[in-house]
């Protein structure tokens, strides 16, 4: 099967919910030279189901398997200064066991790992054969950069407000179960129509959903509606992709030109992204598959942690988006705009097979994590994960 082939299952699959655990096996360390990624790229198969070497050479190398767009850096970088701390003493604990940093690197299959604490790197290791070159798939962590570009629509009054109906911006859909479906709904996926997010089921819309954008829009402009709109939090991949259209709708131009131009250059990140598209002509996908480098992540999340005010003092975003992006909802309090909220302040975007970013502002702490667990999900790296970052968030509280 030819690498450009594989768009389909990496459409469907990317944007697992964390809540879909699978069967779930602990492995050693693993580790690839990068020099010999191309003789290990898959070369079929659901993404989902690629091991061993197939999935760290896939990760760090989506543009070689799908089509993307490509979101450029400028000329300043901002610098992330450097003070870093003695972690050989850490301890973290699951299920009374101790654990230190490098068993967590090791049972959590860690390819990169950043600590930032007000606003320096207190800590950076990688793993897999990955450095800070490496563009890493985040997968579902991009759909909280898609809540950062609707409210910077919104700033640039492109997007009126999250009131706004989204058929107002996909006329597509009006007819359907997302008439009185406003933007807000569908940034805390909940626009009350049927989705089933079943990745067991293969009749199940997640993996019965066509890749391309137009048709998807018309597969969910036919589906039922099963409640009323804000009141029901599901887990639904294709509606992240709409929000992701409706911002390109707005703007009248792709995500990544759009984020190239709002964060990228001005934030000043070190390198280049790519961002996969619904095949070589379609946008990019709002739920998914951007591919930085781990520090622009750490520059990313200091960007939220300044409430979306850049270098000049101009805003990104309006200001109190942030603090709205990361209320809780009326369908979950767990869920914001596109961010996963922990119930104590602390937020987190999330991605499955172990990517995420966790941010504390009341400790002034930024936790980024790319990785490659050999599943989706599962409990026990959810444990090591959950864990480690309350061990790190104590550590640097104490001293």
């Amino acid at each position: 099967m030819p690498a450009t082939d594989l768009i389909k299952p990496l459409l469907i699959l990317l944007c697992l919910s964390p809540a879909s655990a699978l069967a779930q096996t602990d492995s050693p360390a693993r580790w690839l030279d990068p020099a010999n990624d191309t003789r290990n790229l898959p070369t079929d198969g659901s993404i989902l189901f690629w091991s061993g070497d197939q999935q760290i050479a896939g990760f760090r190398n989506t543009a070689l398997l799908s089509p993307v767009r490509q979101v450029v850096t400028g000329e300043e970088v901002m610098p992330l200064p450097r003070a870093e701390r003695d972690f050989s003493a850490l301890r973290y604990e699951v299920n009374g066991e101790s654990f230190a940093l490098a068993d967590y690197m090791q049972h959590n299959h860690v390819g990169g790992l950043l600590v930032l604490k007000d606003g320096q790197i207190v800590l950076e290791q990688y793993g897999l054969g990955n450095d800070e070159d490496t563009q890493w798939v985040s997968f579902s962590m991009t759909k909280s950069v898609v809540s950062l570009l609707t409210g910077a629509a919104i700033a640039d009054g492109y997007i009126n407000s999250v009131n706004d109906p989204v058929t107002d911006y996909l006329p597509q859909l009006r007819g359907s179960a997302y008439d009185g479906v406003s933007i807000r709904n569908v940034l805390q996926m909940a626009s009350g129509t049927d989705w089933n997010e079943d990745y067991a089921d293969p009749a199940s819309d997640v993996a019965t959903s066509p890749s391309d954008m137009l048709a998807l829009m018309q597969f969910m402009g036919e589906k039922a509606r099963v409640a009323e709109p804000g009141e029901r939090f599901n887990y639904n991949t294709g509606e992240t992709n709409l929000a992701g259209a409706i911002v390109r709708a707005a703007i009248g131009n792709n995500l990544a030109a759009y984020l190239t131009q709002k964060i990228w250059q001005p934030w000043g990140m070190e390198s280049d992204a790519t961002w996969i598209s619904h095949g070589p002509y379609g946008g990019e996908l709002g739920g998914c598959c951007l591919s930085p480098v781990l520090r622009d992540w750490g520059r990313l999340a200091l960007l939220v942690m300044n409430d979306g005010v850049l270098h000049d003092g101009s805003r990104l975003v309006p200001e109190g988006w942030i603090a709205e992006s990361t209320e809780p909802s009326a369908g979950s309090d767990n869920y914001g705009y596109l961010w996963w909220l922990n119930g104590d302040g602390t937020f987190r975007a999330s991605g499955i097979f172990g990517q995420g970013i966790y941010l504390s502002p009341e400790e002034n702490l930024v936790i980024v994590v790319q990785g490659a667990w050999p599943q989706a999900t599962g409990a026990s790296f959810a444990s090591h994960r959950d864990g480690f970052f309350k061990a790190v968030e104590a550590s640097l509280s104490a001293n």
